[in-house]
């Protein structure tokens, strides 16, 4: 598995960020660059409620790469050590 899959530090999808985002787990969200316009406004949307910081880079490829599965588009940091958010 990828970085920090295994141990619960991340997790990938739109429900799946967008599930633990609203349970407040999410320090961080990263979206590709590639990602649709429409999932992008979703995320965002949902990501300003809870007040989460996101950033655009990367392809959704190579992000999936990063965590050692297919095309993602959509990344969420759970670990505060891996995010750029303190709090």
């Amino acid at each position: 598995m990828g970085l920090q899959q295994k141990h619960g530090k991340i997790v990938s999808g739109m429900d799946a960020v967008v599930d633990e985002a609203k349970k407040y787990k999410i320090k961080l969200v990263i979206v590709a660059n590639d990602t649709s316009e429409k999932s992008k406004k979703n995320i965002k949307y949902v990501c300003t409620n809870y007040e989460i910081p996101v950033i655009e880079l990367s392809t959704m490829e190579e992000l999936g790469a990063v965590i050692g599965k297919r095309n993602r588009a959509i990344i969420g940091i759970k670990d505060k050590g891996f995010s750029i958010r303190n709090n």
